[in-house]
């Protein structure tokens, strides 16, 4: 068998969208390889955007076939693709969904994480977050692992480790700056997405009182 954490970039996106869309999507879930490959594609909430093509996606999921990371499921039709992360690397929802971010958006610090999990998981604070990053990093074969923080940043970031040993003081530099600026904005976009939430909540419930 293909050693477990040695995933090319296709199949780190693949599977990402799979964990993604299976608890985002459940009704159009398991995949076919035409909505996974537009999944992949997406150019909203995936860093890197990619440009894959429906064979670069049909390799990479027999690839993860071949590890038991995806089952096929066949019909009269068309064939349907699932993740088994949960089985295949013993993971509850909380870990699915930390991983599933990692995996489709790179290196990330834990308020990133809780900001962007919220419609995978709902995360009490920053702190189960950083619980759950913590867990993954703790394995005998650690599926993530924490970056050197940068210069600026006031959160050191995490990165999963599916795609082999990371150099955690290898990250792409960050001028002081511009990481201080992106800090601040990510934490006003998370406290602005958990406003929104909270208002949406508001209005179902006055809506529902009528």
């Amino acid at each position: 068998m293909k050693k477990m954490l040695t995933l090319t970039a296709a199949e780190v996106r693949v599977l990402g969208v799979l964990i993604e869309k299976g608890i985002t999507t459940p009704e159009y879930y398991p995949l076919s390889l035409n909505a996974a490959v537009n999944a992949c594609n997406q150019k909203s909430s995936r860093d890197p955007v990619m440009e894959l093509s429906e064979a670069d996606v049909r390799s990479a999921l027999f690839e993860l076939e071949q590890l038991g990371l995806v089952r096929v499921l066949a019909d009269s039709r068309v064939s349907k693709f699932e993740h088994l992360a949960y089985g295949r690397l013993a993971l509850g929802r909380p870990e699915t969904a930390v991983l599933g971010l990692l995996l489709l958006r790179g290196a990330q610090t834990a308020a990133e994480l809780r900001a962007r999990a919220e419609r995978m998981y709902s995360f009490d604070d920053v702190a189960a977050v950083t619980a759950v990053l913590e867990r993954l990093a703790a394995r005998e074969e650690a599926l993530v692992v924490q970056l050197a923080r940068q210069p600026g940043a006031r959160e050191s970031r995490w990165m999963h480790r599916l795609s082999g040993d990371v150099d955690s003081a290898a990250a792409p530099a960050v001028s002081t700056a511009t990481a201080a600026t992106t800090n601040d904005l990510q934490e006003r976009m998370a406290e602005l997405e958990r406003l929104v939430k909270a208002l949406e909540e508001r209005v179902g419930a006055l809506e529902g009182s009528k």
